[in-house]
């Protein structure tokens, strides 16, 4: 589903040029849920921008199904770390903005935002204005708005980040059976090594600036997955190892 073939990114500052990515190999597959890990600076939202056609590659090439992303394309969403709603517009009317940009009709999709709000757990709220819902209520939304116009890539930037642990908690659960019910190709950033472990078929390791692949691990645990899972430690500390060796790392260029 997705490809990343030597995929470089540089960016022009005050005091000069600034490599985010350098030689990004990366395949996929449809379907697939994968997790993007790292230190702040590394490049990870960087990457998530170059998938989705935001911002365009200094070298190598994005794929997705087959075709070289050069701009934003109707079949990849991209939800942030803010939920982003439009405070005059009720709940409803903010899941079904994609298909009034997108020129649908609104009519036509209302059965399946009501579906998604369902599935999320919103059912009653369609006539509330965002200022009325809790920080969690808003990301279900903005999640329903990502899925509505049914996209075959999820781009994720730290989308829980913000939310108190009980409600990152939660949303992790709720995203974990929507990908299991819907089957779409996610790729998802996060700071969090335990939601990563939860979430995630892969993992990508990040490495310092310039952001480069360090490792990738498979996560073989069965889902729908809980952190009580006699193995999920195992991969906790494994991951945990793969950070602390890139923080030396990082530290040790920084001292030379």
């Amino acid at each position: 589903m997705i490809r990343l073939t030597g995929v470089s990114r540089t960016f022009a500052g005050r005091s000069g040029t600034v490599e985010a990515l350098r030689g990004i190999d990366l395949e996929i597959g449809e379907g697939e849920f994968v997790a993007v890990l790292g230190r702040s600076g590394c490049g990870k939202s960087t990457l998530l921008r170059l998938i989705s056609g935001l911002l365009p590659v200094t070298a190598g090439e994005v794929r997705v199904s087959g075709e070289r992303v050069t701009k934003p394309r109707r079949d990849i969403a991209m939800m942030f770390q803010k939920p982003a709603l439009l405070p005059w517009r009720t709940v409803l009317d903010n899941v079904l903005l994609p298909m009034q940009i997108f020129g649908g009709r609104k009519a036509a999709h209302r059965d399946r935002a009501h579906e998604l709000l369902t599935m999320t757990g919103l059912t009653g709220f369609e006539k509330r204005l965002p200022h009325e819902l809790s920080g969690g209520m808003q990301q279900r939304v903005a999640l329903c708005r990502s899925l509505i116009a049914n996209p075959r890539v999820m781009l994720m930037d730290e989308p829980f980040s913000a939310l108190d642990a009980l409600t990152r908690e939660e949303l992790s659960g709720e995203l974990q059976r929507l990908h299991m019910d819907l089957g779409t190709t996610i790729v998802f950033v996060t700071h969090s090594i335990d939601e990563a472990v939860l979430l995630a078929d892969r993992v990508v390791v990040m490495s310092a600036r310039p952001g480069r692949i360090a490792e990738i691990v498979e996560v073989q645990l069965p889902r729908p997955r809980s952190m009580t899972d006699p193995d999920f430690n195992g991969y906790r500390v494994r991951l945990t190892s793969h950070m602390e060796k890139e923080v030396m790392r990082a530290n040790a260029a920084e001292v030379s």
